[in-house]
């Protein structure tokens, strides 16, 4: 996902070491959980270097919450607030202004392990984003949708703060504040099913037909047809996702999928609005 506000952005080497005597400021690990039992502990575990981990969960029945507090974490509950306000309360509550924020299902490699604590030995930046590898149906996507995927997750909380988008929600800088790169990847190791994937997305597109008819977009009929024959050229052609083998065209041609359906509904809206007024 891209933010606007990241103004300048810079590389870093992903063998950088810290310098010598450099004192890392103190990091806090930042996760929301809701029945993440099976992925924490991997989550936690590529973080060996913060300060801090802190779970906020939502209403966890499996074992998330004893387990996170057996790996050392601090746990704090938290009603579902949406994507972008339940992260944000979590950065609120975290010990420290340098915050890394995780889904469950996700871990640093090494690399990018190792690229963090080089950058926050020194940080030339106010927040780093880094590449995403997408795990789906059993592949780790290197082409088309799924890679890079740059995601921003590494900040100051004095200079960003996420947004409140309740899907798609993005970390947005202050004015003057600056992101930079790091090298190595953010691995998203998901372990659902493409049953649930798909009911996922069903609810997603929901949500973005939803903040769409809100700011005052509108769906004209092509946009149902041109939208998702598009994003396909653009990804599966351009980018060439068909390098990913049927992994590859299934993300891509759900994405597609998705397109249409996000407009589908967006249509419904108005179509009910309409009726209201009649």
């Amino acid at each position: 996902m891209s933010e606007a506000s990241a103004v300048s952005l810079s590389l870093a080497s992903p063998e950088g070491t810290m310098p010598v005597g450099a004192a890392m400021p103190p990091l806090s690990l930042v996760i929301i959980t809701c029945n993440a039992a099976s992925q924490l502990a991997a989550c936690i575990a590529s973080v060996p270097f913060a300060a801090e981990v802190l779970v906020v969960d939502s209403g966890s029945s499996d074992n998330t919450v004893a387990l996170a507090r057996e790996l050392g974490a601090r746990v704090i509950f938290q009603e579902w607030l949406g994507y972008g306000r339940q992260k944000q309360y979590a950065v609120e509550q975290a010990r420290h202004d340098w915050v890394l924020c995780l889904d469950a299902d996700e871990r640093l490699s090494p690399d990018l392990a190792d690229a963090i604590r080089a950058c926050l030995a020194q940080p030339a930046y106010s927040a780093y984003r880094f590449r995403r590898c997408n795990r789906f149906m059993g592949r780790y996507l290197r082409h088309g949708e799924g890679y890079p995927d740059w995601s921003l997750r590494l900040f100051d909380r004095r200079q960003a703060r996420w947004s409140f988008d309740p899907v798609h929600e993005q970390v947005v800088l202050q004015p003057g504040a600056r992101c930079g790169r790091l090298a190595g990847d953010l691995l998203h190791d998901s372990a659902e099913s493409l049953e649930a994937y798909l009911a996922k997305q069903n609810r997603y597109t929901s949500l973005a037909a939803e903040r769409a008819f809100a700011r005052g977009k509108r769906a004209a009929w092509p946009h149902l047809l041109v939208s998702p024959l598009f994003r396909f050229f653009r990804f599966y052609v351009w980018r060439q996702g068909f390098r990913d083998g049927l992994p590859g065209f299934v993300h891509i041609a759900i994405g597609c999928f998705n397109s249409f359906c996000k407009y589908a509904k967006l249509r419904e809206l108005e179509r009910a609005a309409m009726a209201r007024r009649d």
